[in-house]
């Protein structure tokens, strides 16, 4: 990976598009925001993957997240909570946090910052009727 500074941040060209980085939120994603959305995408990639392969019917899944940053020390996010959102049909809470388990034995995000960041998965479900 290859960045370059701009006027107020860095930029970085991917394959997928550019990324401006800045402590800025006018001239680009906050570095505290790409450290959520790695671990909170991560984390739902990998959760998704399992549910799929174990033919969970899951029409959606939203993850929202609450950050605890210390002021006292440069702003270190402390904490990050992910609470899934999941609607679908004959869905199983205890089925669920299991495989949310293995989701985060396997993501790597999360097992990158698991010694730094408290991570907390909580979920919730909307079942669905046909």
């Amino acid at each position: 990976m290859e960045f370059h500074l701009k006027e107020e941040g860095i930029r970085i060209d991917l394959d997928y598009g550019q990324l401006d980085i800045s402590g800025n939120e006018e001239f680009g994603f906050r570095p505290f925001q790409l450290m959520v959305a790695s671990i909170a995408g991560c984390s739902a990639s990998v959760f998704r993957k399992i549910l799929k392969k174990q033919r969970t019917d899951v029409s959606d899944m939203t993850i929202t997240t609450n950050v605890e940053r210390n002021p006292d020390d440069a702003n270190r996010i402390e904490r990050i909570d992910l609470h899934y959102i999941i609607k679908g049909y004959r869905l199983d809470d205890e089925k669920l946090y299991k495989n949310l388990a293995v989701a985060r034995k396997n993501c790597s995000m999360v097992r990158s910052v698991e010694d730094s960041i408290t991570i907390e998965e909580t979920l919730e479900t909307v079942e669905l009727s046909r």
